[in-house]
């Protein structure tokens, strides 16, 4: 019967190597979403005051995109956090590492380089 369990649950020292990836992730992955917080919240360093109006007007078109693409990459970082953080509960539940379609274990070497997944390569190419 412990045979069997083995197969369909990591073990609490591989849950607790898979934790320390995750919590090394979501603080680097916090530390990014509060750098893009901070040049969103920061104004235009570069001042256009002493330019012609025609370059002022190109620039605040230009900042203005950026914004957007800060404000994209932001929302992509917080996604993230919350999946991260979503594997931290699947591991205090035991059931991380588990494919939610396939209900195999997700291979180590997938859960390391994609700590934060649910599929199996195997659900993930059927998709």
């Amino acid at each position: 019967m412990k045979q069997e369990n083995e197969k369909t649950r990591y073990s609490e020292s591989d849950l607790q190597e898979f934790k320390g990836i995750l919590l090394e992730k979501l603080r680097s992955a916090k530390e990014e979403l509060s750098a893009l917080a901070t040049s969103l919240s920061s104004p235009n360093a570069n001042g256009t005051d002493d330019t012609a109006g025609t370059y002022k007007t190109l620039e605040d078109g230009s900042a203005t995109l950026e914004k957007e693409q800060i404000n994209q990459l932001a929302a992509r970082q917080k996604k993230f956090i919350e999946q991260l953080e979503a594997a931290l509960v699947r591991i205090e539940n035991k059931t991380y590492g588990i494919c939610r379609e396939t209900g195999k274990l997700i291979p180590k070497e997938r859960l390391r380089a994609v700590p934060h997944t649910t599929l199996s390569m195997e659900a993930k190419l059927r998709q």
